[in-house]
C-alpha cells in the first residue's frame, strides 16, 4: 500500500467516525426534544387543571357560603353604612 493509499483510508475512517459522531448527536438532540415537548404538553394540562381549579374555589357562590357559614360575616345595614367625601384637590395630590 502507499501513502497515498494509506492517507485517503485515515481520512476516509476520520470522515465516518466524525459522520458517526454527528449522527449520535442529532439523535441525542431529537431525544431531548421529544422530552421537552412532552413536559411542554405536561405544563399544559397542569395549567388547565389550575385554572379550572381557580375558577371553581372563586365561585361567588362558594365565596358567599363560606363568608356567611365560616365566617359569620353579614350585609351592613343602612345606619351602619358611612360615606367618605374626598375633595377632588386631595384625589390630585395623592396620585404620582
Amino acid at each position: 500500500m502507499s501513502r497515498i493509499d494509506l492517507l485517503l483510508l485515515l481520512v476516509a475512517i476520520v470522515c465516518a467516525l466524525g459522520v458517526v459522531t454527528a449522527q449520535h448527536h442529532a439523535r441525542k438532540l431529537t431525544v431531548a426534544i421529544q422530552q421537552e415537548k412532552d413536559r411542554s404538553q405536561q405544563m399544559e394540562v397542569e395549567w388547565g387543571q389550575l385554572r379550572l381549579e381557580h375558577s371553581t374555589w372563586s365561585m361567588p357562590a362558594r365565596v358567599e357560603n363560606i363568608v356567611v357559614n365560616q365566617l359569620q360575616m353579614q350585609l351592613p345595614n343602612q345606619k351602619q353604612i358611612q360615606y367618605v367625601h374626598v375633595s377632588p384637590a386631595l384625589l390630585q395630590e395623592a396620585q404620582p
